[in-house]
């Protein structure tokens, strides 16, 4: 066993295996979701989930409700977070580890949130249930015990600040930071997708898939592959990080902090708040 801890960015089946069994407390959060099927995540997670894992629903628990000129998945409030993270039992300094089934799509999006939170032990289930399940392990459609009230406070984040709309639209003209968006090629290029009411993206954008963060194997690549790359795309920039809601920027996020490149920002509204506005500019094609 890595006994490297806490685990801050990434953990593997066989470190998470030995971290359960050593009997040290986890608060395992499953991050299950279909943006197309709001409620599919907690019947996938009904159904089976790694032993003593807790639901954690994108539109319920990591966002608040969008007022249709903030994104689709608004930043939750500081305080509802916390007390949501207490009610699961979380303690100071404990150990969170978040998964899905999606390559870490949702659970970056948890992971950000708690270093956000200034929560340092966090870290993502490194190729997801698929990579417990395919290690031999077995899933439970059991609901964990109910648990005591933790201790959890919110302190000073550990991820790189939040930009604004406004932050972005200036940004455009002084070119200080470089965007990076998430989404696939197609949505930033522009071609139609019933995600987006506006195809393109912010200009001077580039595009960043999340899922090139991966191998094949649905893991993350190494660190220095990860530096490499985003390296290339910044040309000595500082980062700003969008995507379609702010979810999947979220994992470039996490990719940057496992390359040694910690620091960017996140755009919270992202595309999704950026196209509401109609006098924001948009540009289409390849970057």
């Amino acid at each position: 066993m890595n006994h490297k801890m806490p685990f801050e960015t990434l953990i593997s089946v066989t470190d998470l295996q030995a971290l359960l069994e050593s009997g040290t407390p986890v608060l395992l959060l499953d991050c299950e979701f279909d943006l197309a099927a709001p409620e599919k995540g907690r019947t996938v997670h009904a159904e089976g989930h790694l032993p003593g894992a807790r639901y954690a629903h994108l539109d319920n628990d990591l966002a608040s409700a969008p007022n249709g000129a903030n994104g689709r998945h608004p930043l939750p409030d500081r305080d509802a977070l916390a007390a949501w993270l207490r009610s699961l039992g979380l303690r100071k300094g404990q150990q969170v580890i978040a998964y899905d089934s999606n390559g870490g799509a949702w659970a970056a999006r948890a992971w950000w949130l708690l270093r956000w939170m200034g929560h340092r032990a966090v870290a993502v289930l490194d190729g997801g249930k698929p990579a417990w399940v395919a290690d031999g392990h077995d899933l439970t459609s059991e609901v964990p015990e109910a648990v005591n009230e933790g201790d959890f406070a919110p302190g000073d984040p550990l991820v790189g600040g939040i930009v604004s709309a406004q932050d972005v639209l200036g940004n455009i003209r002084a070119g200080a930071a470089q965007v990076l968006d998430a989404r696939d090629p197609s949505r930033f290029r522009g071609d139609a997708n019933p995600l987006d009411p506006v195809a393109g993206h912010i200009p001077g954008a580039r595009n960043r898939f999340f899922r090139d963060n991966l191998d094949g194997a649905g893991r993350f690549r190494s660190a220095e592959e990860l530096s490499a790359t985003f390296s290339a795309l910044l040309d000595g920039k500082p980062a700003v990080l969008s995507c379609g809601s702010g979810v999947t920027a979220c994992h470039n996020a996490l990719a940057m902090e496992i390359a040694g490149l910690p620091g960017a920002r996140l755009y919270p509204g992202s595309w999704s708040e950026w196209i509401s506005d109609p006098a924001r500019p948009v540009e289409t094609g390849e970057a």
